[in-house]
């Protein structure tokens, strides 16, 4: 399963991990960036479907390349589900396969529209191919398929012609185990199989021109023989002279042909790199787009937390935190999810000492399980240097009873020596309070209303003189 992409559900390709740590194919995690904004990790909707961290987000920038995860595919062992295909092997080596497996079933290139098994091919196009025959422009001779397709096919038939006739001073080209076929006839080329293939795939208007220097010379050779020889007849020397002629013409169309492809094939990869430098630009454009959006998304999450924060602060010492959706909360902290609740901050006076509660509603110490934990919270301020210290003001805590009966209150006066009250070094002070302010039992007693419409409301009182 680890192999596997969150999106496409296929063996990764190029995997990246994002921060929730699931793995994507980077192609995957590049379209669903561009075709969503702010997109969640579909797999940790699976797993919470109410998520929506931060760390759920998905954005390439987000995200980082798992090396370790590639490796490990790289090596995994594979088989090809090709039928009649037996080869195996590993994963690195599978493209390479899919290439060449003769088993594959590809499109005849003429147009006729039959898939066959590449190995099959050519007899396809020898024997079954409908769009086979083709009329030369030059000398209107009809060609199969294969012939025209293959410049190779002709010249080498022009080879077997000189080995009839002149048995003794030609031969065809051999091929060597480790140089190039065309070797006989002057090509210097050697190396694997592999670089061969690449090397006469397009070294093809070289080759053409080794094989008019051969014919030439062997032209001027076989004309001194036969004037040589005695009882030659020049009406033969004529005939050869003629023929060789005709050999001479066919591999100079053939190498006109093969330069015209050669330059159509430049212009072609010439265009395709212009292509891909301006897909590649366009990329980068869109990347920076989105780490354009991203900041000023979280521009506007940062406004959006200032302007709450501005609506809900109080700066009389006095607060009243609204807790909604307390049933789910209550059982978050039960089950150890979320264990305590902080409220909004608020401040005793404009440039007073910033504080805030902190409630445990399935208790805390001592209340742990029995009881609701009510604290009061020292922040670190503004203003924390112009105050004195320890900070000393009475708290009191209430409950309110939402049918105005029977609230609950406690307060306390802090210790002076305690740390929860000196001055704050880090963000918050340890919380300081009640760890016994309510049983759970009348909490959630129908004869009280502490929980209406599963919401309590909590007030602080701080005394400010």
């Amino acid at each position: 399963q680890k192999y596997l992409c969150s999106n496409c559900n296929n063996i990764l390709k190029k995997a990246l991990q994002t921060l929730c740590g699931h793995r994507y194919c980077s192609a995957c995690l590049a379209w669903i960036a561009r075709n969503n904004k702010n997109a969640i990790c579909q797999k940790c909707k699976e797993e919470d479907p109410s998520t929506s961290s931060e760390g759920s987000l998905l954005a390439e920038e987000r995200a980082f390349g798992d090396a370790a995860i590639n490796k490990e595919i790289s090596e995994l062992r594979v088989h090809c589900v090709t039928l009649g295909c037996s080869w195996s092997g590993i994963m690195k080596n599978f493209e390479e396969h899919q290439s060449l497996c003769e088993y594959a079933l590809i499109p005849c290139h003429t147009g006729c529209g039959h898939m066959v098994m590449r190995k099959k091919l050519a007899d396809h196009l020898e024997n079954g191919c409908v769009n086979n025959v083709t009329t030369c422009q030059r000398c209107k001779k009809s060609l199969s398929s294969s012939e025209y397709q293959n410049p190779f096919k002709l010249v080498f038939d022009c080879f077997l012609v000189f080995s009839f006739f002149f048995p003794q001073n030609c031969s065809t080209p051999s091929v060597n185990k480790d140089g190039c076929c065309f070797s006989e006839v002057g090509c210097s080329f050697r190396g694997s199989k592999e670089k061969i293939k690449d090397h006469e795939r397009t070294a093809v208007g070289a080759h053409m021109l080794l094989l008019l220097q051969h014919i030439k010379q062997l032209k001027a050779s076989l004309c001194t023989a036969a004037k040589a020889a005695n009882g030659f007849i020049p009406q033969t020397e004529l005939s050869l002279e003629n023929k060789l002629q005709v050999f001479e013409n066919i591999v100079a169309v053939l190498n006109k042909e093969v330069e015209i492809s050669s330059l159509e094939i430049m212009a072609f990869r010439r265009q395709s790199e212009v292509d891909q430098n301006i897909i590649r630009g366009l990329e980068l454009k869109i990347a920076e787009l989105h780490r354009c959006l991203t900041q000023k998304d979280a521009g506007l999450s940062s406004l959006h937390k200032s302007l709450l924060f501005s609506e809900q602060a109080s700066y009389d010492g006095v607060f009243l935190w609204k807790i909604t959706d307390v049933g789910r909360k209550l059982q978050d902290s039960v089950t150890g999810r979320t264990v305590s609740l902080y409220s909004p901050a608020f401040y005793t006076a404009k440039y007073g000492y910033k504080v805030c509660l902190r409630v445990y509603l399935n208790g805390d110490g001592t209340g742990k399980g029995t009881h609701m934990s009510l604290f009061f919270v020292v922040m670190k301020g503004d203003y924390d240097a112009l105050l004195p210290w320890p900070f000393r003001n009475k708290v009191t805590f209430m409950l309110l009873d939402q049918n105005n009966r029977e609230h609950v209150i406690d307060a306390f006066r802090p210790d002076l020596t305690s740390a929860s009250f000196q001055r704050p070094v880090n963000d918050m002070n340890i919380a300081s309070g009640c760890p016994m302010f309510l049983p759970l039992f009348k909490l959630q007693s129908p004869k009280y209303a502490y929980v209406k419409e599963d919401t309590l409301f909590l007030k602080c009182i701080v005394e400010t003189n």
